[in-house]
C-alpha cells in the first residue's frame, strides 16, 4: 500500500503478526486472537469482531485506507515509509516491534499507531484495513488521508488536515454529514440525486440518501472531503477480498500509489445497466449555511503563536512543536500538529478610504505597495478597500505585479464608514476563498471611526461592534490592527467629533487585535504606514500554528484560557489566542 507518493516498505507477515501478538500482550490480559493470511491476502493479519462490533483507528503517522466487505473478520496490514530499507533492516524492525498496537476489550477492537517520539526519527506509517459491513468504525488521523470504499453501520472519520474520500456503494443507504472547516466538500455525480452532476461547496452538507440508516459522519479541519458513488459495485464484497483489481495489488506491493478513484472503475457495461436502473427515491439534500456550522464540534483547536524575544521584540524563528507546551484552564495539552515560521499564509490587506482618510489616499496607495514588495513569495495577497461598502480589489494572488497593478488602479469607495460590516465581509471571504493548506492572516488598517459612533456622520454599520469582536475571536487565523490617527483638529463644537470618541475608536482597534492573536501598531503620521506594514510582515515570518484536542470535552459555553509556554527558552515570549468559548 502506498498513499500520497511515500515509498513504501511492506512489512513481512511472520514478522508484523509476532510484533503485534507481542504488543498487545503488554496492554490486556484478554490476548488478541490474530490470524495470519496468505496466498493475495498476503501481508495481512486477521481478528476477530462480534457483530455489531466497533473497529477503533488511530494513526497520527500517516493515513488508513478501508474497505468494507461481508464476513467476521477484520484484515490488518501496515506499511512503513523509509528513504532506504532492506530485509535485513525490516526484520530488525520487527524484533524492536512496529509503532502499532492492536487491542480488544468489550466486543470492540482497537489499533493505535504509537506517537513519533522527539528522540527517534519516526517514520511515515500507513495502514490498510477490510472490514465486515457490520463494523461500528471511527477513523482519527492528523495529516494523513482517510480513504473508505463501501459503508460499514456506522462510520465516525476525522483528521486534522488529510484529505478524506468516501467511495458509498449503490443503491445509497446513510444519514450523512460531512463538514471541513476550512477546507471544502466535492460531491461525485449521483451523489445529491439520480443523475446529478458535480459541485464544490463550503462548510457543511448535510443529507439522508435513501433509507438513511447508516450513520456516515465526516470532519476535516484544511483538507478536503470527497463523496463519490462505488459504481459498478452493487454488492459488498468479501472481507479479505480486495477492492483493487490485482494490477492495483501488485502496484501497491511496489510501492506505487495509486489511490483509487469510483470514477475509474466506472466500465462501459456499468455505466449502461446504472442508466437504465430506476431511480430511487431521495430527500432533498441540505447544504448548510455557514453561519449554522458549529466550529467546535470537532474538538480541535488551532493556535496562531507569534513569538518574539523578551529584551529585543525581534522574532525568533527555527522553533519545533517540542518548544511549546499548551494550557487549557492550566492542563497539559498534547499537540497534534505544527507548523513552522515557514509555512504560507494566505493574506487580506483591509483599507479603510473612507472620508477621514481620504485626502490621503496616495499616501495609501504607496503603503500598499510597499507591503505588497516586503510579503514573502510563497504568500499569497488579497486587497478589500471600504467605506460605506467593501471593495474587493483584488482576489487572493501571488502574482506581484497584477496586485501593484490593481492598487495603482485603487480609488476611494463611496460613502460613509461602515467598519465593523466591512471587517465582517473580510472575515468572510478569507473563510471562504482561502486556501486550506495555508494559514491566513488579515491586515485592517484603519482610524476605528465607525459611522455608529458619536458624533461620526453618516449611516453606520448594522453589524455591532460586540458581534464582530466575536467574529474576530473566532476566526481560524490571525488579525493585525494598524491604527492612524486622523484626529487633525480640535472639536469647536458639540457637534464635532470629540476626544473620547477618538479614544474609543482607539482602544476598539487594538482590542480587536487582542482577540484575533494578532498584534496592534499606531501611526500618528499617515507617512509612516509603510514601516507599520513592514513590521506586520516581519511578524508574520515569526508565527506558528499549533492545533491540540482538548482534554475537557465538555460543551457548556464556559470560556477556556489558554496559555502557551517556552520553558527550554526562557528569553521567548509567545503572543496569541488567549481562549475560546467551548459552545
Amino acid at each position: 500500500m502506498a498513499l500520497s507518493g511515500h515509498k513504501t516498505v511492506e512489512v513481512w507477515p511472520r514478522a508484523f503478526l509476532v510484533a503485534l501478538l507481542a504488543l498487545s500482550a503488554t496492554l490486556l490480559p484478554t490476548f488478541v486472537k490474530a490470524r495470519q493470511t496468505s496466498g493475495e491476502d498476503a501481508g495481512f493479519v486477521s481478528f476477530a469482531l462480534p457483530p455489531n462490533g466497533e473497529v477503533f483507528v488511530e494513526n497520527m503517522r500517516g493515513g488508513v485506507q478501508v474497505e468494507v466487505g461481508t464476513g467476521e473478520q477484520v484484515a490488518l496490514a501496515a506499511s512503513v515509509s523509509s528513504m532506504k530499507a532492506s530485509v535485513s533492516s525490516m526484520k530488525q524492525t520487527a524484533r524492536r516491534k512496529l509503532p502499532v498496537t492492536v487491542e480488544t476489550a468489550d466486543g470492540s477492537l482497537k489499533i493505535r499507531v504509537e506517537r513519533a517520539t522527539v528522540a527517534v526519527a519516526a517514520p511515515r506509517v500507513d495502514l490498510k484495513l477490510r472490514i465486515p459491513a457490520s463494523a461500528r468504525l471511527k477513523i482519527y488521523t492528523s495529516d494523513g488521508e482517510i480513504e473508505v470504499k463501501g459503508i460499514p453501520a456506522s462510520l465516525d472519520a476525522q483528521t486534522l488536515s488529510g484529505d478524506l474520500r468516501l467511495a458509498l456503494p449503490l443503491p445509497l443507504d446513510a444519514s450523512l454529514t460531512a463538514q471541513s472547516l476550512n477546507g471544502s466538500v466535492a460531491l461525485g455525480e449521483g451523489i445529491e440525486a439520480e443523475g446529478a452532476g458535480e459541485r464544490v461547496l463550503r462548510g457543511k452538507f448535510q443529507t439522508r440518501l435513501g433509507a438513511g440508516s447508516r450513520s456516515v459522519n465526516l470532519f476535516s479541519g484544511r483538507g478536503r472531503i470527497s463523496l463519490e458513488t462505488l459504481a459498478g459495485r452493487t454488492e459488498p464484497v468479501e472481507t479479505g477480498r480486495s477492492v483493487n483489481s490485482s494490477r492495483d495489488v501488485e502496484a501497491g506491493r511496489a510501492g506505487g500509489a495509486r489511490p483509487s478513484r469510483a470514477k475509474e472503475a466506472l466500465d462501459e457495461s456499468s455505466a449502461t445497466t446504472n442508466a437504465r436502473t430506476k431511480p430511487q427515491p431521495r430527500e432533498t439534500p441540505q447544504e448548510v449555511d455557514e453561519d449554522e456550522v458549529v466550529r467546535v464540534e470537532s474538538d480541535l483547536v488551532t493556535l496562531n503563536i507569534s513569538v518574539v524575544d523578551r529584551a529585543s521584540g525581534r522574532g525568533l524563528v527555527g522553533l519545533t512543536a517540542e518548544d511549546f507546551r499548551v494550557q487549557e484552564d492550566n492542563v497539559e495539552q498534547h499537540i497534534e500538529h505544527f507548523e513552522s515560521a515557514e509555512a504560507p499564509f494566505d493574506l487580506l490587506l483591509l483599507l479603510d478610504l473612507s472620508g477621514s482618510t481620504a485626502r490621503v489616499t496616495e499616501t495609501i496607495r504607496a503603503a500598499a505597495r510597499r507591503f505588497v514588495a516586503v510579503t514573502r513569495p510563497q504568500d499569497r495577497v488579497a486587497i478589500i478597500t471600504f467605506a460605506g461598502d467593501a471593495s474587493l480589489v483584488s482576489p487572493l494572488t501571488s502574482d506581484r505585479a497584477a496586485l501593484r497593478e490593481r492598487i495603482d488602479r485603487l480609488a476611494p469607495p463611496k460613502g460613509d464608514t461602515r467598519l465593523h460590516d466591512s471587517l465582517a465581509y473580510a472575515l468572510d471571504y478569507l473563510s471562504r476563498d482561502a486556501d486550506p493548506a495555508r494559514r491566513r492572516a488579515l491586515i485592517l488598517m484603519s482610524d476605528g471611526l465607525d459611522s455608529t459612533l458619536p458624533n461620526v456622520t453618516g449611516v453606520g454599520s448594522t453589524t455591532s461592534y460586540e458581534e464582530v469582536r466575536s467574529r474576530v475571536q473566532e476566526f481560524d487565523g490571525i488579525v493585525y490592527t494598524v491604527w492612524t490617527n486622523t484626529e487633525f483638529y480640535e472639536a469647536f463644537s458639540p457637534l464635532d467629533i470629540q476626544p473620547e470618541t477618538y479614544d474609543l475608536a482607539h482602544d476598539r482597534m487594538e482590542e480587536l487585535s487582542g482577540a484575533g492573536g494578532g498584534a496592534f501598531y499606531e501611526v500618528e503620521k499617515i507617512e509612516d504606514l509603510a514601516g507599520a506594514y513592514e513590521r506586520v510582515v516581519a511578524d508574520l515570518g515569526t508565527v506558528y500554528s499549533l492545533t491540540y484536542r482538548p482534554t475537557n470535552k465538555r460543551r457548556d459555553g464556559n470560556w477556556r484560557a489558554i496559555h502557551i509556554r517556552l520553558p527550554r527558552r526562557p528569553d521567548a515570549v509567545a503572543r496569541g489566542r488567549r481562549g475560546y468559548y467551548a459552545k
